[in-house]
């Protein structure tokens, strides 16, 4: 196999070869194994540009695998710098990823589809023995995963669900975002208002995360008779997010919850009404939810300024690696999707123990 990758993809997105092992910070809760697909929809945030100071390096092999050689490995994720959770997520990969555990690791970063399509097809023709993938978007893959499979590249879906055939990938370890969603949902329920007028901050449209997530709450509201004020995507960016919250304070329609479909939008919906003077939280006026917990959200819900937070397990790294290891020694895969296991953090009863374990 190459010592060296050369790497040469659009503008916009990002490359980056990876050294060495660093640390990946908490462990990883544990994950479920089901053999059940998780839905289409399913996670995670801002539409920047990748950052430039991360451009294509080589990599020299520094410690062989098993059989004497690297594998060599093609990673793509989106933007770390887009929240939280993707900095855990990316940290989680890099320290399993690396050299001193026998990989030849490259990573490409980018939160538009067709640029992540351009670095996969480049990935292909380097020949990677195997393709890491965290989707910008749910469809458009069926080419490229046929092109790896015909060139002898092992597809693994990690964090996000595709629309493709699960003949075209190994194994798909992810986050049950409709699941996340639902729990979301049967909180408020539980909650009992006399009535529910809802601004519904939205991801990234057509991300697994916005698609469950939002079709979650649109399709209880509509069974239940919820009022949804608003619709509309922040991107997974705060300042989009306040922005939203803002304009529906200026129009002066009354509301009383704030569904976010990421801490950080939620962070910048709560700047929005902390400026207007807005009670929110255990106490107050508006109902506050969001996903991913971000230590900072669960601080706010022990704090009791927010309600209820949604966890989005960004901690993949080792079942891929079990799964490569499998693959390397002649084995079979017997779950094609593993679920990650997560759960819902209500106010009420959230503990300094639960921010300490799970917050990332």
């Amino acid at each position: 196999m190459k010592k060296k990758l050369a790497l040469m993809l659009a503008a916009g997105m990002t490359m980056a070869s990876v050294m060495g092992c660093g640390g990946s910070g908490d462990a990883a809760p544990a994950a479920a194994d089901t053999e059940t697909e998780a839905p289409a929809a399913a996670d995670t945030e801002t539409e920047a540009e990748a950052p430039a100071d991360t451009a294509a390096a080589d990599t020299e092999a520094e410690a062989p695998a098993a059989s004497g050689e690297m594998i060599k490995v093609g990673i793509i994720n989106n933007d770390p710098n887009e929240s939280g959770y993707r900095t855990a997520n990316d940290a989680d990969l890099k320290a399993t990823f690396c050299a001193e555990n026998g990989y030849d690791a490259s990573f490409a970063y980018s939160l538009k589809n067709e640029e992540q399509i351009n670095a996969a097809q480049q990935f292909i023709q380097d020949g990677v023995d195997y393709l890491l993938l965290s989707a910008a978007d749910t469809s458009g893959w069926d080419s490229v995963l046929q092109d790896a499979q015909a060139n002898g590249v092992r597809v693994i879906l990690f964090d996000r669900t595709i629309d493709a055939d699960p003949s075209l990938y190994e194994a798909s370890i992810v986050s049950d975002m409709r699941a996340e969603g639902d729990k979301a949902v049967e909180w408020m329920k539980s909650q009992n208002l006399d009535e529910y007028n809802i601004i519904h901050i939205q991801g990234v449209m057509g991300s697994a995360a916005q698609i469950g997530r939002s079709d979650a709450l649109t399709e209880t509201a509509a069974a239940e008779g919820w009022n949804i004020i608003v619709s509309q995507t922040a991107n997974w960016n705060a300042e989009e997010a306040q922005q939203i919250v803002q304009s529906v304070i200026d129009s002066g329609e009354s509301f009383n919850v704030i569904y976010a479909e990421n801490d950080n939008m939620a962070q910048g919906a709560v700047a929005a009404l902390d400026a207007a003077g807005i009670t929110h939280g255990v106490d107050g006026d508006v109902k506050i939810l969001g996903f991913d917990t971000n230590k900072f959200a669960l601080e706010e819900l022990l704090a009791g300024n927010w309600n209820y937070d949604g966890q989005c397990n960004p901690f993949q790294s080792s079942y891929i690696d079990d799964i490569i290891k499998t693959l390397e020694s002649g084995g079979t895969i017997s779950e094609k999707t593993i679920i990650m296991d997560e759960k819902g953090f209500d106010a009420e009863t959230i503990t300094q123990e639960d921010v300490d374990t799970y917050g990332i």
